[in-house]
């Protein structure tokens, strides 16, 4: 059976280290590809509700201009 030294040790974890070192770095690039997509989602999330503010504004002008017009119809009980 072989003895296990420290040179032996030493050599097992110099590899180990190295892919470690390349894990966390890969980890670093993950982390800031979520950050940056955590911002595009909420870019869209604001948009999409001033989207949806600029449509309710048309709508309540499009209301008005009917009534003005007297075009709207009336109201379904």
């Amino acid at each position: 059976m072989t003895e296990v030294t420290n040179d032996l040790i030493y050599e097992i974890l110099k590899p180990i280290q190295g892919r470690l070192g390349s894990l966390d770095e890969g980890l670093r690039e993950v982390r800031g590809e979520i950050a940056a997509l955590r911002g595009h989602v909420i870019a869209i999330q604001q948009d999409t509700a001033n989207i949806y503010g600029r449509i309710a504004a048309v709508e309540v002008r499009l209301d008005h201009i009917e009534r003005r017009l007297d075009i709207a119809d009336a109201p379904s009980v």
